[in-house]
């Protein structure tokens, strides 16, 4: 028996990932304005802001959503990725055989594209033989099942090439194995490696839930870690781990702990649906806070996407951000005060050297110089992540 005991002083723990949060998500910059353009009496006064955060925050949507606009106000403020709750699901675009529907993935691509929020492709197939539609189940023979299953790649991935940068490829294949039962254990690879061949730009992701979680024995990060090295070896260029996040209480020190296993793959982990149930709002404010700064702190996660954030239109209850009338409720605003404290402003004055030095979080940046004699500079930069934490030496003195 694997029996772990943690404490629960959260605010503690906090401490801790701060300065993990410093050396995953922040860089040393030095700006140059030039000796010769600062030089005067009294030295030029500076302030940097950070416009946008590079770290991607994202939510599921669907076609109901899309039309609130209480959803649109909040997802375009606070948003830069998504992926749609239902409709690229086979069982959605492939009710009946042969009959295909991808009319609400369109439209939902197409109001992506218009708000300029990159998508997940959420799923090609589905392990669990729950979420295999009837026809798929009856079709007779390992011929017809193989036949549907490239007719399926084929006409999703080739459809979309180049507009999903993430595909879920075989979801939740710890917890199902409707394919590998009748097709064998070498087709999740298989796959892998024709969605790499039709849309050789996507990155191809693992999926499952209670990872996390330490819980499911069915889901530890141990057998992740073996599904992923028997894709690799198999030819499967896994692009990404997918955790998903249903999580209810959840302990930093388990969730670290599992992305520190998983990590040991090299492969980039993402929170691909996360939601945190709990009914008293004050509480699921602080228990989203758990994941959300444990992700946010560890190098290997490169991206966090939540399953959805408006009252009466989430998978799960009791996980809302955003109240019905559009008011943000404590959770919310604690996801909404997380984004603000993850974005630099520095304000200071250049040194004799026409340099200003801060240290400041991965993204986009406007600065504002005023000099001695009143001339006002506004430049944009871009901080990303240094090798070695080599400081990123800008010089602004002719740009």
């Amino acid at each position: 028996m694997d029996l772990r005991v943690f404490a629960t002083d959260r605010r503690a723990r906090f401490r801790l990932l701060k300065d993990k949060t410093d050396k995953a998500r922040k860089r040393d910059v030095v700006l140059n304005f030039g000796a010769a353009r600062m030089a005067g009496g009294a030295r030029a006064s500076v302030r940097v802001v950070q416009m946008d955060n590079t770290f991607p925050f994202g939510t599921c949507i669907n076609t109901s959503v899309i039309q609130n606009p209480a959803f649109v106000d909040f997802f375009t403020n606070h948003f830069d990725w998504a992926v749609f709750e239902n409709e690229l699901k086979w069982y959605h675009t492939e009710a009946q055989q042969g009959q295909l529907n991808y009319g609400d993935a369109d439209s939902l691509l197409d109001f992506c594209d218009r708000h300029g929020v990159r998508v997940r492709g959420h799923c090609i197939f589905w392990s669990v033989e729950g979420d295999v539609q009837q026809w798929v189940k009856n079709l007779q023979g390992r011929d017809q099942l193989m036949a549907a299953v490239q007719a399926r790649l084929r006409g999703l991935v080739s459809r979309y090439a180049g507009r999903f940068p993430h595909y879920d490829v075989n979801n939740e294949m710890l917890h199902g194995r409707f394919f590998r039962d009748r097709l064998g254990d070498d087709v999740p690879a298989l796959m892998f490696t024709e969605a790499a061949r039709i849309d050789p730009a996507a990155k191809l992701f693992v999926n499952d839930y209670n990872v996390e979680c330490g819980n499911d024995p069915n889901a530890t990060p141990e057998k992740y870690v073996e599904l992923i090295s028997s894709l690799q070896h198999g030819g499967a260029a896994v692009g990404g781990i997918g955790l998903q996040g249903h999580v209810s209480n959840p302990v930093g020190e388990v969730i670290c702990g599992a992305l520190d296993r998983l990590a040991t793959t090299g492969v980039p982990i993402w929170f691909t649906e996360l939601d945190v149930a709990e009914q008293d709002e004050g509480l699921r404010a602080q228990d989203l806070e758990v994941v959300l700064r444990e992700a946010y702190a560890h190098p290997a996660v490169e991206g966090v996407v939540l399953w959805g954030f408006l009252q009466g239109a989430m998978w799960r209850q009791n996980a809302w951000l955003v109240n019905a009338d559009g008011t943000v409720n404590e959770a919310g605003q604690m996801f909404v005060n997380l984004q603000k404290e993850w974005k630099t402003d520095a304000r200071g004055s250049v040194d004799g050297d026409g340099n200003f030095k801060f240290r400041g979080f991965h993204g986009t940046y406007v600065v504002e110089v005023t000099t001695a004699t009143g001339e006002q500079i506004l430049k944009t930069f871009t901080v990303e992540k240094g090798d070695n934490n080599a400081p990123l030496l800008l010089d602004l003195a002719h740009v």
